[in-house]
């Protein structure tokens, strides 16, 4: 096997993907300390072409060299909105009928296995603080909560991971 070069592999333009279909689905960071975490949640959104990031709380937002390093220029071609409440950011959610998903280990989880999710619904899907994660109070005001399982002695995952894991799943499910 040979490795493909970058000019092989027929990636869209930033032109072209800002006018692609994207899966009706957006990202929440809630208070996210990490700019690497940040970037890479970029990048992860624009290969799986989700429709938006909302940037909340103490997040930090593009332009700036440490998001810049992991997102590799997704924070210019992947929509973004900065709200300095999460809150406010899940309450304009809910107006557009998006159903809120926190990525969070609760009473009631579901297990990111066990999430079947309904074609033609919008969803938004939530990630929390590296040490404390998604503020309870915006726990509270979601639909749902989903889990990733995890079978070590850890438990929890690195933000940026679990964002990886979790918009694949959910990019499965909502593509066309």
């Amino acid at each position: 096997m040979r490795k493909l070069k970058i000019t092989e592999l027929k990636r869209l333009t930033a032109e072209a993907f800002k006018d692609s279909k994207k899966i009706p689905l957006v990202v929440v960071l809630d208070h996210v300390r990490s700019l690497n975490n940040v970037g890479s949640v970029f990048r992860t959104s624009d290969a799986f072409r989700v429709e938006a990031v909302y940037l909340c709380g103490i997040t930090a937002c593009p332009p700036h060299p440490e998001i810049h390093k992991t997102a590799l220029g997704a924070e210019d071609t992947v929509d973004w909105v900065y709200y300095k409440d999460t809150l406010e950011a899940v309450d304009k959610l809910k107006k557009e009928e998006y159903t809120l998903c926190a990525v969070e280990q609760t009473e009631g989880s579901i297990l990111l296995d066990g999430l079947v999710l309904e074609k033609g619904r919008k969803y938004a899907v939530i990630f929390g603080n590296e040490v404390k994660g998604v503020q309870q109070e915006v726990v509270n005001n979601c639909d749902i909560c989903v889990e990733i399982p995890q079978y070590g002695t850890k438990h929890s995952l690195n933000v940026s991971v679990s964002a990886g894991i979790v918009i694949w799943d959910l990019f499965k499910q909502l593509s066309d």
